[in-house]
């Protein structure tokens, strides 16, 4: 039987097939690998670590129930995050958190990741902001994206924040890759009409 430390070693795919069969290490080393980048796509909707650890924890046991159920065909990654983003969008619905706080921010890197990666909104007056006007500005987009509905929040972060492609996130959020399009544009659309003022 494999260490944990040998575990650490093998490909998501080997990993798994051992979680399959009841192997609480390989479980283990499934959490181990992921566990970070499902808290930070969970926090990312959810906004507050508290419920973003939460919801994590909910998901990663929705894995090790489901486990069984995953085929080797796809993605485990792209599995993995489809359960972790329905399970935030899922604590979304029922608290109808349409739109959430984003003063005093706990994921002090999400700011500057929006905006480097989000819109272009910022680049052609990069120069001209001083390091206030860069935070305030990040800060402004993260508050218009918490206004997006939940499907559109998911595809702009996974797209814009992640780095997913188009195909990824339609496989992440079993979407057909038309509407990941369709929910990109219209979110985008409205992140430009709510930051309209800022260009100025």
């Amino acid at each position: 039987m494999q260490t944990l430390d040998e575990l650490g070693t093998l490909p998501d795919a080997d990993v798994v097939r051992l979680a399959q069969q009841g192997r609480e290490l390989a479980f283990r080393e499934l959490v181990r690998r992921y566990e970070r980048p499902v808290f930070s796509l969970v926090f990312r909707m959810v906004r507050d670590r508290e419920t973003a650890e939460d919801l994590a924890q909910d998901a990663f046991v929705k894995i090790l129930n489901h486990i069984d159920k995953y085929s080797p065909e796809f993605k485990f990654s792209s599995w993995l995050f489809k359960i972790a983003n329905n399970v935030a969008i899922d604590h979304l619905r029922r608290r109808r958190l349409d739109t959430i706080s984003m003063d005093g921010s706990l994921h002090a890197s999400t700011a500057s990741e929006v905006e480097a990666t989000t819109l272009n909104l910022a680049n052609e007056q990069e120069s001209a902001l001083d390091e206030l006007e860069a935070k305030e500005l990040g800060s402004a987009i993260e508050r218009a994206i918490a206004t997006l509905r939940p499907e559109y929040r998911a595809c702009i972060m996974l797209r814009h924040v992640e780095g997913r492609a188009y195909e990824e996130i339609a496989a992440t959020l079993d979407l057909p890759l038309g509407t990941v399009k369709t929910y990109i544009h219209r979110a985008r659309h409205e992140l430009r009409k709510a930051l309209e003022g800022l260009r100025d």
